[in-house]
């Protein structure tokens, strides 16, 4: 049984993770870090903490879906602890991912802004087609719940930067939003972010060209989406050697 400690348990997917590792044969709920008080049970056995040396130190691998900042505190305890992690939090900062790449040299870290095995395809697919459609405008739109604080989503913006490092592009061709006059460059790739009522998340990556064009669209209909992605890539990462991994390193093709 591989011993998953949570971090960010009282968050919207930390509940989730929690009963998806109950369930799991392979896994078991060693520890939970909360600053405030849990507000459902879990089992007397699991350690609820909000030390966090006695946190990292009781699990094999932690799953984080937190905040930046607080994603930031823990990569830098982890660098004293070094133990494997699943980060899901979105919107880190460039320093924040400096940290998460010197933390991944002394052990394994899987970074994803989406830790749907449905994405980690999508993902796949774009820098495929990136690169074989290489005269196709490539346009992408995201909608989200109407509570979502960052825009674009970390999944349109993984999105993008896969299209544009699939034709060797950098960032700088990506297009956030359009108003006025907005003729089209040649190589520029469209981020468009929507929000409204309850959508869980929905991606469409599009490849127009004069005739024809390719939509590819993932939907998430409920959050134990992300739960059950993160838990598979938890069960996948304690057998890795120390680096900084994506969810489609988990799949090959």
């Amino acid at each position: 049984m591989v011993e998953v400690g949570i971090f960010g348990a009282t968050g919207r997917v930390g509940k989730l993770l929690i009963d998806e590792i109950l369930e799991c044969k392979q896994a078991s709920l060693a520890s939970v870090y909360v600053r405030n008080e849990l507000h459902y049970n879990i089992p007397a056995n699991t350690l609820v903490t909000s030390n966090m040396t006695d946190f990292l130190e009781s699990s094999q691998v932690i799953i984080d879906f937190s905040s930046a900042e607080a994603t930031k505190n823990l990569l830098e305890h982890a660098r004293i602890h070094p133990t494997p992690l699943v980060i899901g939090t979105t919107g880190l900062q460039t320093s924040h991912m400096q940290l998460l790449e010197q933390c991944a040299k002394s052990m394994p870290i899987l970074y994803a802004t989406n830790m749907s095995e449905g994405v980690a395809m999508l993902n796949k697919l774009v820098a495929l087609l990136g690169t074989q459609l290489r005269n196709y405008d490539i346009e992408i739109t995201e909608i989200h719940h109407r509570h979502k604080k960052d825009a674009p989503s970390g999944t349109a913006l993984t999105l993008a930067k896969t299209a544009a490092t699939a034709r060797n592009l950098d960032e700088n061709v990506l297009k956030f939003g359009r108003e006025g006059l907005a003729l089209r460059n040649k190589d520029e790739i469209g981020v468009l972010s929507l929000r409204g009522g309850d959508v869980v998340g929905r991606h469409t990556v599009g490849f127009y060209a004069d005739g024809e064009y390719i939509e590819l669209t993932h939907n998430a209909t409920s959050r134990a989406t992300f739960a059950k992605g993160a838990l598979h890539a938890a069960l996948w990462l304690i057998n890795q050697p120390s680096g900084l991994y994506s969810m489609q390193d988990i799949f090959e093709f």
